[in-house]
């Protein structure tokens, strides 16, 4: 799915204006009807204080109120005086709404404020996604005073304050419970610097019209199951463990063979036809053990490796950053062509020796956390200036970036930017990393290009999470139950093709 900007956005309105055709007052009617639904459903007792500004969202609000009232849910409205008329169809709103029996109140300043009780629903229609500069005067002071409340708040397509296309780290800004946001996910609630602000989203489909889409272009896009479902390719009736590639896992050092379990399970567990883990030789009896379909070797056995038998590499998880740590990424680097998958200690090899970028396989895919990116490629302000920085790095060096957390993100080295769909806060829990370099070296083994195996290898990571988490709890989850949950993720993209 495409993630568009306010501008976007505003001009898919336009386009289905012009080609359903529809009015703009009827469109928003159906908008504001989809919202009233999703209210009813939930909140049909409560009291409402419906707070609108003067643009196309304080009318969206407005017709919200109608609606409502039609349902006989007692409604105050509380319109903020701005100077202005307000638009058209804010306008027409108003008309039909006096006909109702909401009760209409103007807000000039501050003793115009009304006290909002904790079994008041209040939703906030003040701003929509056109705001371009914080909050200030009378519209933070208003916000300062549902944000004070400890009424249930709902957003009308963003909270009040919220900018659509980047990070809101300052001003004013509603704290919703609730974001009922129209026909497609907005940029901003993918940050994790907005989370205080937007609650639960819930995309609510108004039928814009959809061949719009086919018009416009976007960097940045959402990674769902249909895509998936795409890259996916089912096994071949006649195909052997050959066919899946042969994977070399390098990890592991005194006290992080867990990180070599898990990488080398998940990598057989992602598909891989065969996996080799290079680990300390004192330790071939952990990942014999706990791993017996893959095959051991020592980190020594490098210096005389028949390269040419593997498929692709996955480096990092648990080999430190001392001498060794470092000569086997060296080693590595020096004999090894194909695309890597960079993880862990690897990475932090690799903030040492920035000149190594350069020598990286075209292709190859790093995985940092926020950490390992900080050290990377430096601080950064905020989410999107972080994705800026790996977009153009990747770019440069011609690699996949995988900036791990909840949405996670890729960028690629044409310029495009994923955010994954799948995950909970469950994942939160040491060795969760080291599953997914598995997960995207036992998918690279197989032949899947770069860029597949990221989307595909993000996307499996999650989708393992979330069903786990049905029956685990996200306290209770570890690492472990994402591996053992790939094979339901598996079962969920294959069924249907």
């Amino acid at each position: 799915m495409k993630i568009l900007s306010a501008e976007q956005i505003h001009k898919w309105d336009e386009f289905t204006i012009l080609n359903e055709p529809v009015s703009s007052l009827d469109l928003m009617e159906r908008a504001a009807a989809k919202c009233t639904a999703w209210i009813e459903e939930r909140y049909m007792s409560k009291p409402v204080k419906i707070f609108c500004g003067k643009g196309n969202n304080g009318g969206d609000g407005l017709a919200i109120a109608r609606q409502l009232s039609a349902e006989n849910i007692l409604c105050d409205v509380y319109i903020m005086e701005t100077g202005s008329l307000g638009t058209d169809d804010f306008r027409a709103n108003l008309h039909r709404l006096h006909s109702s029996p909401a009760r209409i109140h103007f807000v000039q300043n501050p003793d115009f404020f009304p006290e909002i009780s904790p079994n008041d629903l209040v939703i906030d229609a003040l701003f929509g996604s056109g705001l371009n500069r914080p909050l200030e005067g009378l519209a933070a002071t208003l916000v300062q005073h549902i944000n004070t409340s400890a009424a249930t708040v709902i957003a009308i397509d963003l909270p009040s304050g919220m900018f659509c296309d980047k990070a809101t780290s300052t001003g004013a800004v509603i704290k919703a419970d609730f974001t009922l946001t129209f026909q497609t996910v907005k940029l901003c609630f993918l940050f994790p610097e907005n989370e205080p602000f937007f609650g639960d989203v819930h995309v609510l489909d108004i039928g814009l019209h959809p061949d719009y889409l086919t018009t416009i272009n976007s960097v940045y896009n959402l990674v769902e199951l249909e895509l998936i479902k795409k890259i996916y390719r089912p096994r071949k009736k006649f195909s052997h463990k050959g066919t899946y590639g042969h994977a070399l896992i390098i990890a592991g050092e005194k006290g992080k063979m867990g990180a070599a379990v898990m990488c080398s399970k998940a990598c057989l567990r992602a598909g891989a036809g065969l996996v080799s883990a290079m680990i300390p030789e004192e330790h071939f009896t952990i990942i014999q053990t706990a791993v017996p379909e893959a095959m051991a070797m020592a980190h020594t056995d490098i210096e005389t490796l028949e390269w040419t038998k593997y498929t692709t590499i996955g480096i990092g998880p648990g080999i430190g950053t001392k001498k060794e740590g470092g000569a086997l990424f060296q080693n590595v680097l020096s004999h090894f062509n194909n695309a890597l998958v960079i993880d862990a200690d690897a990475l932090n090899i690799l903030s040492v020796n920035q000149e190594l970028l350069g020598e990286l396989p075209p292709g190859s895919i790093l995985s940092p956390h926020p950490k390992e990116f900080e050290r990377l490629f430096g601080k950064t302000k905020d989410q999107l200036e972080k994705i800026q920085v790996a977009r153009s790095h990747a770019q440069k060096f011609f690699i996949y970036i995988i900036l791990k957390g909840h949405n996670s993100v890729l960028a690629c080295p044409d310029g495009e930017v994923y955010f994954n769909g799948t995950g909970n806060p469950g994942m939160a829990t040491g060795g969760s990393g080291d599953v997914l370099t598995g997960i995207l070296t036992g998918l690279l083994a197989q032949r899947y290009s770069s860029k597949e195996t990221c989307l595909m290898g993000m996307f499996l990571h999650g989708l393992a999470a979330d069903i786990a988490v049905k029956t685990i709890s996200q306290e209770a989850m570890i690492a472990g139950d994402i591996i053992d949950n790939l094979g339901n993720a598996f079962l969920t993209v294959s069924s249907s093709l």
